[in-house]
C-alpha cells in the first residue's frame, strides 16, 4: 500500500489513514489532486471524476481529523482537493465503509449457538462484507439508476451518518437536502435517495472505533521540520509548505512571495483541473493553528482565515439565524468543508457570495505580514480590499488574516439574495445583501453589498445614500430602486445578460421592502409543498 520516493528530500511524504492502516506516499506533486492519487496511485476507482470543478461530487470523499480532541467528519470533493493537505488526516472512500471492511480486513463471527467474542479460531467462519446503512439504504430505495453519480452520494450520506445518525439525531427532509445539495444525479429526481437518507437509522449501527483511530491519528500526525518559528510540515524544498503557526506562514510568505497560497483549494484546485496551472512552490495555511479559530467579542466576530465555510457560515448564524437558508446555498456542503472565509474573500471573485454579505455587514479584514523580525498588521474595510477583477491591495509578503464581522445590533434587518439558474449548488448571477437598520420609521443606516455587477465585490454607495435619512416608505423604496439600477454596469455572460442583472437588483430590494411588511410567500424559502397540493 506504501509508495516510496525515488528522489530524497524532493517530494513530501503524505501520511494518512485507510481503513486502519497507515498509507504512506512518496513523490507526490504538490499539485497532484486527491482524486488522481485515489484513482491512479491506489487503483481506487469508486470514486469517480465527473466535472473536475467540485460540482458534482461524484468524487466525494470523507475526511477525519481530530479538533480539540474530538474527531471531525467532513465530505469534501478530491477532484479539487490537492493531495497533500489531507497528510496526517484519515480517510474515507466508497470502497471502505461495508461495516466488516471498517472492522477489520477479514470479517469474522462466531457460529450460531456460541457466546462470548472470543472463540477460538477454528469455531470462527467468513463472512461475506455486509453493506454500510448508507448503501443499503440507497440500495432498498431503488436511488441508484446509471449508477456514475452513486459512489458520491454514499459518501455524503457517510457523512450525514457519522455527523448525525451515530449521535442519535434525526434525519430530516430538509437536513437531508441541505447535505446532499453537493451531490447532483440526472436520473433519480432526487426523491429515492432523499428517502434513503432518512432511512440510515432504521438499520444497526456501525459505528467507528473512534478511540483507535484518534490513537493513529496521532501517530501520523505531521512533524514540523524546520527551526523555531518557521514551523512548517514541509518545505520549500519539496515544493509544498504547510506551516503549523501563524509566525511560520508569514515567515514562510516572506521567503517565498513567488508561492501559490492555498486554503480548501475550492478556486485554485479549478486553476489545477481546468487550466492546468501548475505551481513550482504551495503555501497552505489550513494547518495554521491561530488561523482555525473563531473568536467571539463583545463588539464583533474575529473568523480566522483557515476556517472552514462550514463553520464560519454557522458562526454568522448563530449571530443572525435569518442568514441560515443563505448560508446553506452557498455551493453544495462539500465545498462548504474544504473552502474557507478566508480563501474566498482574498480571492476576490466578483460572483463570490461571501462579499456581498460580509460588506453588507461591515466587515473588516486583517492583513498581516512578518517585516524586520516582527509581525506586522494593518486592518481596512473588506470593500476596500479590491482594486480591480480578482485584484487587490495585498502586497507580494502579506497574507490576509482575520475577517472581523460587527456582531447583530438591535433593530438591524440583514438579508441576502442570490439570484442562479439552479437553487442549490450554483454561482450566482447576482448577489445582493441588503442590512438596514429603521427607527421610527427612518432608515437610520443603509449598507449593502452587490456582487455580479461589477469587475469586484461592491459597496453601493448611492443606493445607501438615497435610503440614509428617508422614510422608510414604498416611495422612498421606488426611488431607491431606480438609483441601484443607475449604480452599476454589470456585462453579459453565460450567467445573465446586464439587462436582467440590472433589473433583477431592483426586484431584489423591493422584496426586502416587501418582507419587511410582512409578506413572506414571496419566497422559497417559506414554500411547503403540502401547501400547494
Amino acid at each position: 500500500m506504501a509508495m516510496q520516493s525515488t528522489e530524497q528530500n524532493t517530494v513530501k511524504t503524505i501520511r494518512f489513514i485507510r481503513r486502519g492502516e497507515v498509507v504512506t506516499l512518496g513523490n507526490v506533486p504538490p499539485t497532484r489532486t486527491l482524486l488522481e492519487v485515489l484513482r491512479e496511485d491506489l487503483g481506487l476507482t469508486g470514486t469517480k471524476e465527473g466535472c473536475g470543478e467540485g460540482d458534482c461530487g461524484a468524487c466525494t470523499v470523507v475526511l477525519g481529523e481530530t479538533e480539540d480532541g474530538t474527531l471531525r467528519y467532513r465530505a469534501i470533493n478530491s477532484c479539487i482537493r490537492l493531495a497533500h493537505s489531507i497528510d496526517g488526516m484519515a480517510l474515507w472512500t466508497v470502497e471502505d465503509i461495508a461495516p466488516t471492511l471498517v472492522a477489520s480486513r477479514t470479517a469474522l463471527r462466531l457460529r450460531p449457538g456460541e457466546a462470548g467474542s472470543a472463540a477460538p479460531a477454528g469455531d470462527r467462519e467468513e463472512v461475506e462484507p455486509t453493506l454500510h446503512p448508507a448503501q443499503q439504504a440507497m440500495l432498498e430505495n431503488h436511488a441508484s439508476q446509471c449508477g456514475f453519480c452513486t459512489p458520491g452520494f454514499v459518501m455524503s450520506l457517510f457523512g450525514m451518518y457519522q455527523n448525525h445518525v451515530l449521535k442519535g439525531e434525526t434525519i430530516t427532509r430538509a437536513l437531508a437536502q441541505e447535505e446532499l445539495s453537493g451531490n447532483l444525479c440526472r436520473c433519480t429526481g432526487y426523491r429515492p435517495i432523499l428517502d434513503a437518507a432518512q432511512q440510515m437509522v432504521a438499520y444497526p449501527a456501525v459505528p467507528l472505533d473512534e478511540v483507535q483511530l484518534v490513537c493513529q491519528l496521532e501517530s501520523v500526525r505531521p512533524e514540523p521540520v524546520e527551526g523555531p518559528g518557521t514551523a512548517s510540515t514541509g518545505s520549500a524544498r519539496t515544493g509544498y509548505m504547510s506551516p503549523v503557526n501563524l509566525d511560520g506562514l508569514l515567515r514562510a510568505r516572506a521567503a517565498h512571495p513567488d508561492a501559490q497560497i492555498v486554503a480548501g483549494c475550492t478556486d485554485v484546485g479549478l486553476w489545477v483541473t481546468k487550466q492546468h496551472m501548475q505551481f513550482g512552490k504551495v503555501l497552505d495555511l489550513t494547518k495554521v493553528r491561530e488561523l482555525r479559530r473563531i473568536e467571539h467579542y463583545p463588539h464583533h466576530i474575529a473568523i480566522g482565515a483557515a476556517v472552514p465555510l462550514t463553520d464560519a457560515f454557522a458562526a454568522l448564524v448563530k449571530d443572525r439565524p435569518q442568514l441560515h437558508a443563505f448560508a446553506a446555498r452557498f455551493a453544495g456542503l462539500p465545498v462548504r468543508n474544504s473552502g474557507t472565509l478566508g480563501g474566498n474573500v482574498a480571492n476576490g471573485s466578483p460572483i463570490g457570495d461571501s462579499m456581498p454579505l460580509l460588506i453588507a455587514l461591515g466587515a473588516n479584514v486583517v492583513l498581516m505580514s512578518m517585516r524586520a523580525g516582527q509581525q506586522v498588521s494593518r486592518e481596512l474595510p473588506l470593500e476596500q480590499l479590491y482594486t480591480g477583477y480578482r485584484k487587490n491591495v495585498m502586497a507580494a509578503d502579506e497574507v490576509l488574516a482575520w475577517i472581523k464581522v460587527p456582531r447583530a445590533v438591535a433593530g438591524e434587518n440583514a438579508q441576502v439574495y442570490k439570484i442562479s439558474k439552479r437553487y442549490d449548488d450554483d454561482i450566482s448571477a447576482v448577489c445582493l445583501a441588503i442590512n438596514l437598520s429603521i427607527e421610527d420609521g427612518i432608515v437610520a443606516k443603509a449598507s449593502i453589498g452587490a456582487g455580479g455587477v461589477a469587475a469586484t465585490p461592491v459597496r453601493a454607495l448611492k443606493t445607501e445614500a438615497a435610503l440614509a435619512g428617508k422614510p422608510w416608505t414604498a416611495a422612498t423604496v421606488q426611488q431607491a430602486m431606480a438609483t441601484l439600477r443607475a449604480e452599476f454596469s454589470p456585462i453579459s455572460d453565460m450567467r445573465a445578460s446586464s439587462t436582467y442583472r440590472v433589473e433583477v437588483l431592483g426586484n431584489l430590494l423591493q422584496r426586502y421592502w416587501l418582507e419587511s411588511q410582512g409578506m413572506q410567500q414571496i419566497n422559497l424559502q417559506s414554500f411547503r409543498l403540502e401547501e400547494a397540493l
